[in-house]
């Protein structure tokens, strides 16, 4: 990933294997209007934060793309595993009920919140489509990714050799301590890597899950080689990102835009 800093502070992230031409960021919590705990770039209204403040920040985030809330498609998220095909009919929806938006509609704008899930992007260069989608550890083991995969093979034609995907900021195994129903779930859902994925600590009793690593592995099972890890644990940096985990609850969420241009 490389940085990208506007003039009017926004900091946002673009992922470096995605083409140049596909528009796509993954907003940091920076160059905002929210107070604390929201502070400053919460785009999010399914938290306490002022209506003005995250109807603001929206405006704001979203002109760096040349959008605004109405011209995106938006999802409520329910940490499952439904994919939605959407069209530009469909901006300014809120998609009820799905943790992935797929689509093939030049000019078609995506957008989902973040704060400690996955974000899980998807780019076909041939078929020219993308998809977006949000992993926590319930979607994680649900598989997301690979649900995101078989929709765009369904609606698309696409070849997962040739797809292009990415894991962005998400909090990571450093700090990320599961309980034993989460363990349950890996186990079942990664028998083969659960010691991999499920990192034993020396100075406690439960271990820590790799969200991205497990989110990466579900790509590649879904046959997708080409891959990019963020390399950035929400957790770790909420100078950054809002994280859920760390901040107790009491935080923002961050956003992932992604716009399919024309042909």
């Amino acid at each position: 990933m490389f940085e990208k800093e506007t003039s009017n502070g926004i900091r946002y992230f673009k992922f470096e294997t995605f083409p140049r031409e596909l528009q796509h960021g993954v907003l940091s919590r920076q160059g905002g209007v929210s107070q604390p705990p929201f502070d400053s770039l919460n785009l999010s209204s399914s938290v306490p934060d002022k209506e003005d403040a995250y109807t603001e920040n929206r405006r704001l985030a979203y002109a760096e793309f040349g959008r605004t809330t109405d011209t995106l498609v938006h999802a409520h998220l329910i940490h499952e595993n439904h994919v939605a095909r959407v069209t530009k009919d469909n901006q300014g929806e809120v998609i009820p009920y799905v943790d992935a938006l797929v689509t093939n509609d030049p000019g078609c704008g995506l957008t989902m919140n973040y704060a400690d899930c996955a974000p899980v992007l998807l780019v076909d260069p041939v078929n020219h489509a993308i998809g977006l989608g949000h992993a926590g550890w319930g979607g994680t083991v649900l598989d997301v990714p690979g649900a995101m995969v078989t929709a765009m093979q369904a609606a698309f034609d696409s070849d997962p050799a040739e797809l292009l995907a990415a894991v962005g900021p998400c909090i990571g195994p450093s700090v990320y301590e599961v309980g034993q129903n989460v363990i349950d779930a890996v186990n079942e859902a990664f028998p083969d890597h659960a010691d991999e994925l499920l990192i034993p600590q020396p100075n406690g009793p439960r271990p820590h899950f790799d969200l991205p690593k497990a989110n990466k592995i579900n790509f590649q099972r879904a046959g997708v080689k080409h891959i990019e890890l963020s390399g950035i644990c929400t957790g770790s940096r909420t100078d950054l990102f809002f994280s859920h985990r760390v901040e107790k609850g009491k935080t923002g969420r961050f956003g992932v835009v992604m716009i399919l241009g024309e042909k």
